[in-house]
C-alpha cells in the first residue's frame, strides 16, 4: 500500500508578502481532509481541517463574512 503525500500550493493571489498559508487539496477525496500550513514554516505543524469545514471557511469569505470594513 502506498501513502499518497500531500502536494502543497500557495494561492496565486499571494503576493509573497509572507503572510500566507499553503493547503494541500488532493487528500480531500481520499482522507476528507485539506491540510493547511504556514508557508514560511513548511516543516513546522499541519492542520487538518475537516473539508465541510474548509468549505464553510471558503463560502464565508467569499460571501464577506471575515470582512472588517
Amino acid at each position: 500500500m502506498t501513502t499518497e503525500s500531500p502536494r502543497w500550493f500557495k494561492s496565486s493571489y499571494s503576493n509573497n508578502g509572507g503572510n500566507c498559508i499553503e493547503v494541500a487539496a488532493n487528500l480531500t477525496a481520499t482522507r476528507g481532509i485539506v491540510p493547511v500550513r504556514d508557508s514560511k514554516v513548511t516543516e513546522g505543524p499541519v492542520v487538518e481541517v475537516p473539508v465541510t469545514v474548509f468549505a464553510a471557511f471558503v463560502a464565508g469569505v467569499q460571501g464577506g463574512t471575515f470582512d472588517t470594513v
